[in-house]
């Protein structure tokens, strides 16, 4: 699933709202473990044109919500 979210966000990028949209339902399909991975390579891919929607979309999640048991 991570790749194919990766894949669409390279292909909406042309657009703002577009690409808002589709990060916001790739973070409802990736499991949380793959979310950290998936944030590091959206601040590469993106971070220069797309900073502020990375921010705001990365910065509501709840990262409690996102830790893994390492037991």
């Amino acid at each position: 699933m991570l790749d194919y979210v990766k894949m669409i966000l390279l292909k909406v990028s042309f657009n703002k709202a577009l690409f808002e949209k589709e990060l916001r339902k790739a973070l409802k399909m990736l499991t949380p473990a793959e979310v950290p991975d998936f944030r590091v390579w959206c601040y590469q891919q993106f971070a220069r044109v797309y900073r502020r929607v990375l921010q705001r979309v990365f910065g509501n999640l709840d990262e409690s919500s996102f830790r893994l048991d390492i037991g």
